[in-house]
């Protein structure tokens, strides 16, 4: 095999192969499809000859990924434990162990080399894998080699994770370039053809270079396809037939579909069109299958499909998800539900809840045709992985279709368990109600049957309830039962998680003790495998250092962690719920940019609903209202109708107290202290807790409200209301809030004052900043700094006007190029322009920054507006 301009990075890999020796080595190989990934590392296994053992598995482009498709290739190589562990579908901790042992396994083997091929396209236990071996491998004499195209993995990628997890002092980082014009002009001359034009049609991609170079004539880029059509119009009709089947079969095709058809093989592989695989065939390329694959009409893919379902169903060991695969791409809706059970369960069983819960989906879309008591059993099975991957209201409904099966058959202990999670799910989609009435109901019925761990989970959920709602003391109460009968059953499950229940109402109380003990929780639930609960104990942590108590600085640090552990875990669930609550973080210690990207995060994943909605809604519209865009209030507004669904102070406060700002802001004084007013009988009404009673008193003092005040206000909150603004801003500064600082400096002398404008200036907090330069002059105080121009101020984003030209063109779809000969700037200067705006508005691409643009209100020569 000729490959070109690839000697380097083969040499890279080498010398990584021989550093392995004193300590496991990490390669990524990463570039667009078609740079020869593939190749390079086929290349690099040829090249290790017997000084290696190369152990290779690959992911492959599935409907639902298959659980550990990489392990599973590895596991038909090596046979022994691992194989068996994997057939029994073992928990993970066995099938990673199992690997383990076979990378350690007699002195006498080769030094072992693991290529996993197509990451981007891994599943989440797979994921979860290669975390795994990346934390240890640099214990063994071992080298792993990940490929991925980096081009297909964006900023909210799984894998963007994973990678970050590994150990950065033994990954090397390997970027394929596509062929330079000189690489491309050579092997042009070679054939008599136009360097110009195949570099100019292929940009030097190696594989569409090869593909257009073994064609006669001018092909464009959009006749890739026609290039592996034409071959297969060549083929003889059962040949071609035989092809097609390969293309819907993602990466390879086994050998039980060519079996008995070796003349065809050979005529397709001769044609160029198949190339051998492993003991089937596959494409050269999956660029070339998905060409094929995408060239068939809908029905007769799907005849494809039922063809290879029947076909591989009857194989000994099958993964079932390449059952479902098929079937569902056959429209084989009664193969779905009997494959997808069984894929949805081994899935959930290794920890892949993404790929679970999709299975399960798709299973339960034909339930109808179960016996009553299976369907039952299919409906709580998807909404527990509902649930871990935040698909509430599909997991809110399953449950509901479940309990009234379960009544239906009489079956008191199923209902009640049903009732239990209806009542968590509803909480979660923003129905108090309903999460009430339920978590009563399913106390009373369970109560009237034998103790249970059911029982047990139904006072827990009780007291968690009780929890979300300040009730502290009933959620103790409550918390108590629930240990006690988990206890005496032996329940560690239902025991881990009251724990939390506790200790985040003792924490939320003032108890700081209860600071140690949830991280001690977290450790428990992380050791015995209970992840959600692990994330739930130390996203609570965050958000109790960030709410109650006002540490900004010192909440970061759960919450980065939890963040890593939500994905290391698959709970995508939980993501959206961190991220928001890293938002407020980052808002309160003047990371706005970053505020806004993880609001905008969560927002996008879960969509205007309930719980996971609101902060991320009130942290957009506090920046929105701080920097005049014309959206905040609706922002807000949305955020209130949320946070009115869900009851819970906890989420109703703040919205309270940001509407109150924004109406202050915006010259509705009298509606800014009705805001106000109206949240602090609330928080008097439920809650003792300093920082939360002082946030919503401080809105209203500052709004002009004579009312009295509570005692019970925090001490800094209280130092502001005194006239104390220095001793208020060091202790707001102590706690990492940047924010609150400038609101407490802004009470200050001229000098405090202007390093309060400074602040809100550099935050891009235009309509504060001139709202405080508005009091100031009331003041009479003289020589206040005026604003930055319009060009920055018209933006929370801190861009300059320059930075606005480019970001307005670039909205408009323009090139770099486009944009520089429009501003008559070089192509270098406008690439550092994009790159910075990139970075000042937390994105990663330009669709992503056009979009902010404008959301945002930016770059579209109306954002300097005032829109008062």
């Amino acid at each position: 095999m000729e490959l070109w301009e690839r000697t380097s990075v083969l040499d890279v890999l080498d010398d990584l192969l021989r550093g392995s020796s004193g300590g496991g080595r990490i390669a990524l190989v990463a570039g667009e499809a078609g740079l020869g990934k593939s190749s390079l590392v086929t290349e690099f296994a040829r090249r290790c000859g017997t000084r290696a053992r190369v152990l290779w598995g690959g992911c492959d482009r599935m409907v639902t990924p298959r659980a550990l498709g990489p392990l599973h290739d590895i596991g038909r190589q090596t046979g022994g434990l691992l194989a068996d562990r994997l057939n029994a579908y073992g928990a993970q901790e066995e099938i990673f162990t199992a690997f383990l042992d076979e990378l350690t396994g007699p002195r006498q083997r080769p030094r072992p080399v693991v290529v996993v091929e197509d990451a981007h396209w891994a599943d989440g236990a797979t994921l979860d894998w290669l975390a795994f071996l990346g934390r240890r491998i640099g214990r063994l004499s071992a080298l792993l080699v990940v490929t991925y195209r980096d081009d297909e993995v964006g900023v909210e990628h799984p894998l963007r994770g994973t990678l970050a997890s590994l150990p950065s002092t033994i990954v090397r980082r390997v970027t394929l370039p596509p062929l330079s014009e000189a690489c491309v002009a050579e092997q042009a001359r070679r054939m008599g053809r136009d360097a110009g034009t195949i570099h100019r049609l292929t940009g030097g991609n190696p594989l569409l270079v090869t593909e257009l170079l073994k064609t006669d004539g001018d092909a464009v880029p959009e006749a890739v396809q026609d290039l592996i059509l034409d071959r297969l119009r060549a083929l003889p009709s059962p040949a071609r037939e035989l092809a097609q089947l390969v293309a819907v079969i993602p990466t390879r095709a086994d050998a039980a579909i060519v079996a008995g058809a070796s003349e065809l093989v050979d005529l397709c592989i001769g044609a160029g069109v198949l190339v051998p695989a492993g003991d089937g065939v596959s494409y050269r390329h999956e660029l070339l299958r998905n060409a094929v694959e995408d060239s068939l009409s809908p029905a007769r893919r799907a005849s494809l499909h039922q063809r290879a379902l029947g076909i591989l169903s009857q194989v000994t060991g099958i993964d079932p998800s390449r059952l479902v695969h098929h079937a569902r791409l056959a429209g084989d809706s009664a193969a779905v539900l009997r494959h997808a059970r069984t894929a949805g369960a081994d899935a959930a069983r290794q920890g892949a809840h993404r790929e679970a819960a999709a299975h399960y989906q798709a299973a339960a879309a034909t339930a109808d045709r179960l016996p009553e008591p299976q369907r039952a059993e299919l409906l709580e099975a998807y909404a527990v992985e509902a649930h871990l991957t935040g698909l509430y209201k599909e997991g809110l409904q399953a449950r509901q279709t479940a309990l009234a099966i379960r009544e239906a058959l009489g079956q008191p202990e199923e209902a009640g368990e049903n009732l239990r999670w209806i009542s968590r799910l509803a909480w979660l989609t923003g129905r108090a109600a309903l999460a009430w009435e339920t978590a009563a109901r399913a106390v009373t019925l369970l109560e009237a049957g034998p103790p249970s761990r059911r029982l047990a989970m139904a006072y827990s959920n009780q007291s968690q309830l009780y929890m979300l709602a300040y009730k502290f003391d009933q959620a103790v109460t409550w918390g108590e039962r629930a240990r006690e009968l988990a206890e005496r059953l032996g329940d560690l499950d239902t025991a881990i998680h009251v724990t939390i229940n506790v200790n985040t109402a003792r924490l939320a109380d003032g108890d700081t003790d209860a600071w140690t003990a949830m991280e001690q929780t977290h450790e428990r639930a992380a050791a015995h495998g209970f992840f959600e609960h692990g994330a739930r104990a130390l996203s609570n942590l965050g958000n109790i250092a960030a709410d109650e108590l006002a540490q900004y600085a010192a909440a970061a640090s759960p919450i980065d962690r939890v963040l890593e552990y939500a994905k290391r875990h698959d709970l995508d669930g939980w993501i959206h719920h961190i991220l928001g609550t890293r938002a407020r973080i980052r808002m309160e210690r003047g990371d706005w940019s970053g505020a806004l990207a993880d609001a905008d995060a969560a927002l996008r994943r879960m969509g205007l609903l309930g719980v996971g909605a609101v902060w991320p809604l009130i942290v957009r519209g506090r920046i929105q209202a701080a920097g005049g865009h014309p959206e905040a209030l609706s922002t807000l507004d949305e955020a209130a109708r949320q946070a009115a669904g869900i009851r819970d102070a906890q989420f109703v406060l703040p919205v309270a107290a940001a509407r109150s700002e924004y109406f202050l802001w915006y010259g509705d004084v009298e509606r800014a202290q009705e805001e106000a007013r109206r949240g602090l009988a609330l928080a008097l009404s439920v809650s003792r807790q300093p920082f939360v009673i002082g946030r919503i008193a401080y809105a209203l003092w500052r709004a002009g409200g004579t009312d009295p005040l509570p005692a019970t206000i925090a001490a800094p909150y209280q130092m502001m209301i005194t006239g104390d603004w220095d001793g208020a801003a060091k202790e707001w500064a102590r706690r990492g809030a940047v924010f609150l600082r400038a609101k407490a400096l802004s009470g200050g002398d001229r000098s405090a004052a202007v390093e309060a404008l400074r602040i809100l200036d550099g935050l891009g907090a235009t309509v504060a900043a001139e709202h405080l330069r508005a009091e100031l002059r009331v003041r009479g105080l003289s020589r206040i700094p005026r604003g930055p121009r319009r060009a920055t101020a018209a933006n929370v984003a801190g861009l300059t006007a320059r930075q606005v030209d480019v970001l307005a063109l670039l909205a408009d779809g323009l090139s770099n190029a486009q944009i520089a000969q429009r501003l008559t700037l070089s192509a270098k200067t406008v690439e550092h322009h994009v790159s910075a705006v990139l970075h000042k508005l937390g994105v990663a691409n330009r669709a992503q920054a056009a979009a902010a643009a404008h959301r945002m209100n930016l770059g579209d020569g109306e954002a300097g507006r005032d829109p008062r």
